[in-house]
């Protein structure tokens, strides 16, 4: 995938900091934008991809759409634990304050973020993100979004983010260093019908998860091990996971291996 970066129109010091950062951190071409236009810069470069620093953080265009970190869903669902309703992927982990998290495909942080909020001050959240890009975004927004709430700004900043292969990280953990095992890989059959998700296609891993890193998985884990997929996915059977948690009309389910019972089987309540 051919990619460089540049910034918006009238950069400051710290845009243009920012842009060498990246290009560097990317291994790929910084170019200043001069006022060029964006499909001047890919047809000039002959590239399929930029990304563009501005003001509020990176945005990443693709032949897709612009992919931006941004809370999505993320805010609302911390406002309904609030509230007292029910999280199925809350539900589906068993999570608990304390509690330590590895989600293997952070993606934007969405299901991170709401559980390193469950998490709280006490817990551990890592997430591996094996693209390059994401992973940039992902932890520029997680480091500097300042939003007006600050319990959720502090679950932004506690989670940690590693770029890489999660087989691979997988395999150099010991046994039970994580209580709970959490996948989202990108669905066989895709239901995202946000636009601002449709670049995520453009720019994940969509090798499908193996049965040797679901074993992997079950190795890490002391609680249990937790896979996000389409409602009704075959994926499910695939893989081994047989209790299947959700809505009855959600088009996705949270498939569960059971490790160990959780302790007491108290879930978080605020």
């Amino acid at each position: 995938m051919e990619l460089l970066v540049t910034t918006s129109d009238n950069p400051t010091t710290a845009m243009l900091e920012t842009g060498y950062k990246i290009a560097t951190e990317l291994g790929v071409l910084f170019v200043k934008k001069k006022r060029t236009s964006l499909a001047t810069l890919k047809k000039q470069y002959n590239v399929d991809h930029v990304i563009v620093v501005t003001r509020n953080g990176p945005v990443v265009h693709t032949p897709g759409g612009e992919y931006f970190f941004h809370l999505s869903m993320a805010e609302l669902r911390i406002k309904n634990l609030r509230n007292g309703k029910h999280d199925h992927m809350i539900t589906a982990m068993t999570l608990e304050k304390g509690m330590s998290v590895l989600d293997c495909t952070l993606g934007l942080a969405t299901d991170a973020i709401v559980a390193s909020f469950v998490l709280g001050e006490d817990g551990l959240l890592v997430g591996i993100e094996y693209s390059p890009i994401i992973a940039m975004v992902t932890r520029w927004g997680l480091e500097n979004f300042d939003g007006s709430d600050s319990e959720i700004n502090g679950a932004l900043r506690r989670i940690q983010v590693k770029q890489g292969d999660y087989e691979e990280y997988l395999a150099a953990l010991p046994d039970k260093s994580f209580d709970v095992v959490y996948f989202d890989p990108m669905f066989r059959r895709p239901v995202y019908t946000s636009s601002s998700l449709r670049p995520l296609r453009y720019l994940a891993n969509h090798n499908p998860l193996t049965s040797s890193a679901v074993a992997s998985a079950c190795r890490v884990a002391k609680r249990r091990v937790v896979m996000k997929e389409a409602a009704g996915s075959a994926e499910f059977e695939r893989l081994g996971f047989k209790t299947l948690i959700g809505g009855k009309y959600s088009s996705i389910q949270y498939g569960v291996i059971e490790l160990e019972p959780s302790a007491g089987g108290q879930l978080w309540s605020g």
